[in-house]
């Protein structure tokens, strides 16, 4: 029925039904007429050039339609109702976008689907999935349970298959893969049973391995001797779950990994535990390390370090630099040099107490007095970080780093106090939040303007919260935790605009120039809503 009906919208005057992605729209750093990938480009800014809407008329924004998913029975598996937390790719007038286990194909002016695909998983958690990535005529899409599959943008129709992780070693796959050249990198999630992380390049015509690069070295190999020993090395975490950028200049890709297994608990694996915690630069073609910096050594709080490595170029000190900057889950705000991987600043950019300060790399040097305790220890810091997976925003306009935050309190115990602990090993409780969205200066890490948002939990965690979006209108885009949509002028922080939804916007929200009408899209629980200025 749902091909029926597509081949009756080609006969309908205006509606542009996908004809492939042109590879030059994945190099262009700030695509108008589309969004080709979770971040609009390669960067990772989530900047738009697009100015119809600006900080003059954004009050005029006005809903131009919403998109429910319906899904069978429902709920969905451990989770409950879907939740978007996907990006949506748009591309030729159709938006593309996911749920765990399925994607969907929208008229991106009317909101009409076009097609839905519906994958039966055997396993795999259902917590989210970010999106789908696209080259030419194909999409690539990963289900839970480590199944990497390509659909025919055209129709939504299956054309192969690859397994690429096992979800009964409790990985699961809910990254959007990204397609760099004749690549696919795909990366995966998993610390409930201490499984070593990986990401991978795969071949978008036979969805074939090309090369992987692990987040633990073997033994013997370079950072083998910040672990113990190579069965502590085995089972050593790293996931690389959220996607990364890539410099085609440099041709290096630059990507997130997750903390260091067993989760929380140290004891059994003494050292900085590389390449847990780290950014990582990679050869694209080779999948081999250039370089690596890493954000939380010896990780005991559950601290992944897989947040946006966003990049952009601009001065400091009066001289260009190629930059990338992370708001990482630590509290701590990084700018490096793209190249090499020195540091420019390292700066909290909420309080924090668990590192001493930071060594002569720029990395923190953790304090041995604030690991987890089987008492409970005190953090000035919330137990979920200081920000988590949402994505950020760069604003080469106003030259400011934009992060969704939390402030907070929070004990962390120690629970399993065995030399080989295993699995989560510890936990922790929150105290006090306060959920705040921050500009940060890129030169020096201060905060310049920042917003508290109002919330009526005061145990806010810190685990949930929607994405950024800015752009030459100086308009920053973003979510409340109140199902707010809000729109503050980029510069100092005034909101201008705002729209009520059901549930809070839990992915990034995005923008578009078509048929010369720039919309807005967001998701909030199990609703795509697009809004364009009321002519």
């Amino acid at each position: 029925m749902k091909l029926v009906l597509l081949c009756l919208l080609l006969l309908l005057p205006g509606l542009s039904v996908a004809q492939g992605l042109d590879p030059q729209k994945l190099l262009q750093k700030e695509p108008a007429d589309t969004w080709p990938t979770y971040n609009g480009d390669y960067s990772g800014r989530r900047f738009s050039p697009l100015t119809q809407i600006d900080a003059s008329n954004v009050q005029g924004l006005a809903l131009a339609w919403m998109f429910r998913v319906s899904v069978p029975g429902g709920a969905m598996r451990g989770v409950g109702d879907p939740d978007i937390k996907s990006t949506p790719l748009m591309v030729n007038g159709v938006l593309y976008f996911t749920i765990p286990d399925h994607v969907f194909a929208l008229d991106a002016r009317t909101g009409l689907e076009l097609w839905h695909y519906d994958w039966q998983d055997k396993g795999g958690h259902l917590i989210g999935n970010r999106g789908v990535g696209m080259s030419g005529d194909w999409l690539y899409f990963l289900a839970p349970d480590g199944w990497f599959i390509s659909l025919d943008s055209k129709t939504g129709k299956e054309r192969w298959r690859k397994k690429v992780a096992d979800e009964k070693m409790q990985y699961f796959t809910t990254g959007a893969p990204m397609v760099v050249g004749n690549h696919v990198i795909i990366g995966v999630g998993g610390d409930a049973i201490d499984v070593p992380g990986f990401l991978e390049a795969r071949d978008p015509q036979t969805g074939e391995l090309q090369w992987r690069w692990n987040s633990e070295p073997a033994k013997g190999e370079p950072g083998s001797e910040t672990w113990p020993n190579e069965y502590a090395m085995s089972h050593g975490g790293g996931m690389t779950w959220l996607p990364g950028t890539y410099d085609k200049d440099l041709n290096l890709l630059y990507w997130g990994t997750g903390n260091a297994n067993p989760v929380m608990a140290g004891q059994g694996r003494k050292g900085d535990n590389l390449f847990t915690c780290s950014i990582v630069a990679l050869n694209a073609d080779t999948g081999k390390l250039v370089w690596y910096f890493q954000g939380s050594p010896h990780d005991t709080h559950d601290w992944d370090n897989t947040e946006t490595p966003v990049l952009f170029d601009a001065e400091v000190d009066g001289k260009p630099r190629k930059l990338l900057a992370q708001a990482a889950r630590n509290g701590y705000f990084f700018v490096l040099d793209r190249t090499n991987g020195t540091h420019v600043v390292a700066k909290p950019f909420v309080p924090l107490n668990w590192s001493k300060g930071i060594d002569g790399k720029g990395q923190p040097i953790p304090d041995p007095q604030r690991q987890p305790t089987v008492d409970g220890n005190l953090l000035t810091i919330n137990g979920g970080g200081g920000t988590n997976w949402m994505p950020p925003s760069y604003s080469p306009q106003a030259g400011l780093f934009y992060v969704n935050a939390t402030l907070g309190y929070s004990l962390t115990y120690l629970t399993d106090t065995s030399p080989r602990p295993e699995g989560y090993g510890g936990s922790s409780r929150n105290l006090w939040a306060q959920h705040v969205l921050e500009a940060l200066d890129y030169k020096t890490g201060d905060v310049k303007w920042s917003h508290a948002y109002t919330t009526a939990d005061a145990l806010g965690g810190g685990y949930v919260g929607a994405g950024i979006l800015t752009t030459a209108g100086n308009l920053l885009f973003t979510g409340d935790y109140n199902g707010n949509l809000i729109a503050f002028n980029a510069t100092n922080g005034d909101i201008l605009w705002h729209f009520p939804m059901l549930r809070s916007v839990g992915n990034g929200p995005e923008t578009y120039l078509l048929d010369g009408r720039q919309y807005l899209v967001a998701g909030a629980g199990d609703t795509l809503y697009a809004f364009a200025l009321n002519h």
